[in-house]
């Protein structure tokens, strides 16, 4: 009886260690591809809304593969929070767990709603480009791709980082000073969306600087 408790232990302590290395690996994973996803966007789409749609003969296939890639990141986004959340354990706080949760669900929706209507555009365009172009509907999902991104997704971003900064530094996850340079970036994303270029790769850089972090940390001691 005593060996088969002690063999439950063991494997209760084993969970607790594989989790947060397994939630490191899927937030490497999603910084990566949504890192390529937004570099081919950028790179390929004028950064104006109001842009005469030359790009959608050109770039095809950059916004083709940035369009594929994307699922996955996304998967391995809810892969990153799902961990995340069972790290926490009964250390959860039921406040900071409930923006944490809702604003990361909330981002990547709009993420998904806002390449959508991108693909969309292409699709469109391959079919009728004349009509697309004369009718106003290009502009119009320009604007709306435009808003969602750097209105209101990048937001969302800014309170998932200042949530989950929130909860690491209770159940110290990473240092206090990523916790405090996420909270930093935070409010650079809160205050000033859109003024700066490339914001949108804030939010996958401090989540890939965090992964690797969790990743390469010594946890063993501290879960036992």
């Amino acid at each position: 009886m005593k060996e088969t408790m002690e063999w439950k232990g063991e494997t209760v302590i084993h969970n607790q260690l594989k989790a947060p290395r397994v939630g490191a690996i899927a937030g490497i994973v999603f910084s990566i591809l949504l890192i390529i996803t937004l570099v081919l966007t950028r790179v390929s789409v004028p950064a104006s809304p109001m842009d005469p749609g030359t790009w959608l003969s050109r770039s095809g296939r950059s916004v083709h593969l940035a369009l594929g890639l994307l699922p996955f990141a996304g998967i391995a986004f809810l892969w990153f929070i799902g961990v995340l959340r069972d790290r926490m354990g009964a250390q959860e706080d039921r406040f900071f767990a409930t923006v944490f949760l809702g604003s990361g669900l909330l981002f990547l929706s709009m993420i998904f709603i806002s390449f959508a209507i991108a693909g969309g555009l292409v699709m469109a365009y391959g079919a009728i480009p004349g009509k697309l172009m004369d009718s106003g509907m290009y502009t119009f999902g320009r604007t709306i791709i435009y808003e969602i991104v750097n209105v209101y997704a990048i937001r969302m971003a800014a309170l998932f980082m200042t949530s989950t900064c929130s909860l690491a530094i209770r159940i110290a996850m990473f240092p206090r000073w990523m916790a405090f340079l996420g909270y930093a970036l935070a409010l650079m994303l809160l205050l000033s969306p859109g003024r700066f270029p490339s914001a949108e790769l804030v939010f996958p850089l401090w989540t890939l600087l965090i992964s690797i972090y969790v990743l390469l940390a010594k946890l063993p001691h501290k879960a036992a």
